[in-house]
């Protein structure tokens, strides 16, 4: 029996976001858990026909945040898993409004229907090591304990703040309950398709000029593993969730066998409009501010409570990049029109620095008196 093992599994799981990747995944695994006998997934919106499949042996009950209140104690819930968090605004579903209504409102909606559920003895949530954001002040390695040494800028990052301060709100009213919070580092994998993969399967890869963060990544696998283990095992508290070691941004491509494309860093307009015109995924502030700075944390806790160790960041890395060795090429009007963009950049950057030296020009020329002096 591993550490912090249980004789008696949850009768009743509640899975919330079942209908995308992570949550279909987990209420996948949970169904293949004799231990198991009742798994509820909680969505209001219908799976994609690829992940479908993974939801047969799942009772799917679709509702809205406002509908929740009810349903968790009239399932008997005795543990809920909350995974149905947005990372990234869609401009066509609302944008950062709608993001912020699922997140921040659904889960706080969430947390009040489990405290009045008396059954309930078990609450796992997903969180990010956005929480710790990304900036010049970060120290080397965060531990849980660590506070963010600036407010993020990102939208996903301050939602991930306010879901964990709910969460600390629901410890108090209901000690009974074991609260487990995982703040996960990227994903990557055979199946992981997230902004972050998506951005190493480009074939050209834009970085900031004169950058190179360190990053981490944890393994989609050891994601399932860690969120099932939360699940039939006791593990109350946060933990960092991230494969050991770290990888430099120019390493990872490299070993992605991409080609990096420096862009010059004001704005950082450049790698999010660049990424847009070749097709890939949106960018947001929380992406560019991890591009930029990096982060690390440390898991200690997490391979001491929990008994296990994630694959290396390393080695969850090159397992992505060898499922993705026939990725996309750029066709000629991708070519041209990566060419425009970078040529605009460049055109932009000269036009900046030249006002900026006629500016400076034109007031070490003037006279005391046009300079403000008498």
């Amino acid at each position: 029996m591993t550490p912090g093992s249980t004789p008696n599994a949850p009768g009743v799981v509640v899975v919330t976001g079942v209908s995308r990747f992570l949550g279909a995944h987990v209420a996948a695994r949970l169904v293949a858990d004799a231990r198991i006998a009742r798994v509820v997934g909680l969505d209001v919106h219908e799976p994609a026909d690829e992940i479908a499949e993974l939801l047969d042996g799942v009772e799917r009950v679709r509702a809205d945040a406002g509908a929740v209140s009810t349903i968790i104690d009239e399932l008997g819930a005795d543990a809920v898993v909350h995974l149905a968090l947005v990372t990234a605004a869609d401009p066509q579903h609302g944008g950062r409004a709608a993001m912020k209504e699922q997140n921040v409102i659904g889960t706080m909606q969430l947390l009040a229907a489990a405290q009045r559920a008396p059954r309930l003895r078990k609450l796992v949530v997903r969180s990010s090591t956005a929480a710790y954001g990304a900036s010049f002040r970060d120290p080397a390695v965060f531990t849980e304990d660590t506070e963010p040494r600036a407010v993020p800028r990102g939208g996903f990052a301050r939602d991930i703040l306010d879901i964990e301060g709910y969460v600390r709100g629901f410890r108090r009213r209901r000690p009974d309950v074991t609260a487990t919070v995982l703040r996960f580092a990227p994903f990557v994998g055979s199946m992981a398709n997230t902004t972050l993969t998506r951005y190493f399967a480009q074939p050209v890869v834009p970085t900031v000029l004169g950058r190179d963060p360190r990053l981490q990544f944890v393994h989609f696998d050891d994601v399932l593993e860690v969120l099932h283990r939360s699940v039939v095992e006791e593990h109350p508290g946060t933990y960092n969730v991230a494969g050991p070691g770290v990888l430099a941004l120019s390493q990872a491509i490299r070993r992605a066998g991409r080609v990096a494309l420096p862009v010059v860093e004001p704005g950082l307009s450049g790698a999010a409009g660049l990424a847009r015109v070749l097709g890939f995924a949106r960018y947001g502030l929380d992406q560019v501010d991890l591009f930029v700075h990096g982060r690390v944390v440390d898991t200690t806790r997490l391979t001491t409570e929990y008994g296990f160790t994630p694959r290396s960041t390393a080695a969850a890395f090159d397992e992505f990049i060898a499922s993705h060795r026939d990725g996309t090429v750029l066709g000629p009007e991708q070519l041209r029109r990566a060419e425009q963009v970078i040529m605009d950049g460049i055109r932009h950057t000269r036009a900046t620095v030249r006002d900026r030296i006629t500016q400076l020009g034109a007031v070490d020329g003037a006279g005391p008196a046009e300079r403000g002096g008498r």
